[in-house]
């Protein structure tokens, strides 16, 4: 059944080289190599992975491709910039950051692209 199933995202990039670097050393996510697909994988201590597919640029979405479920996304958010992450504002009538984290409700989040141009989120879990 599908509710057993782990679930890997697949993101098109421009450059595999440059999207491997930034999955890994900005993200600090394990580089596991190549599938037997040809797409390059990547893997969360959690165990989520992220496929990183070739791709003609401009193949990227204008909405958030990924999800982090996160506890802290203050401290995340610090971290991840301490490594060259660049967080994106929003000043909207119905999304406004302050320093980089939108509030709705109980729900804090925090948006970044990576290099390839893909939207990523930071999501903080309930306590």
């Amino acid at each position: 059944m599908l509710t057993n199933a782990p679930v890997t995202t697949i993101l098109p990039v421009g450059d595999m080289a440059r999207a491997t670097s930034f999955y890994r050393d900005r993200l600090g996510l394990e580089d596991l190599g190549d599938s037997p697909s040809g797409n390059h994988v990547l893997r969360t201590t959690a165990g989520a992975t992220i496929e990183l597919m070739a791709a003609e640029p401009g193949a990227q979405s204008a909405h958030t491709a990924a999800t982090f479920g996160v506890g802290d996304v203050a401290a995340e958010v610090a971290e991840l910039e301490s490594r060259g992450v660049t967080f994106e504002d929003y000043d909207l009538p119905e999304l406004k950051t302050v320093g980089h984290i939108a509030s709705v409700g109980d729900d804090r989040a925090a948006w970044f692209t990576d290099s390839e141009g893909n939207i990523l989120c930071l999501h903080q879990l309930e306590r």
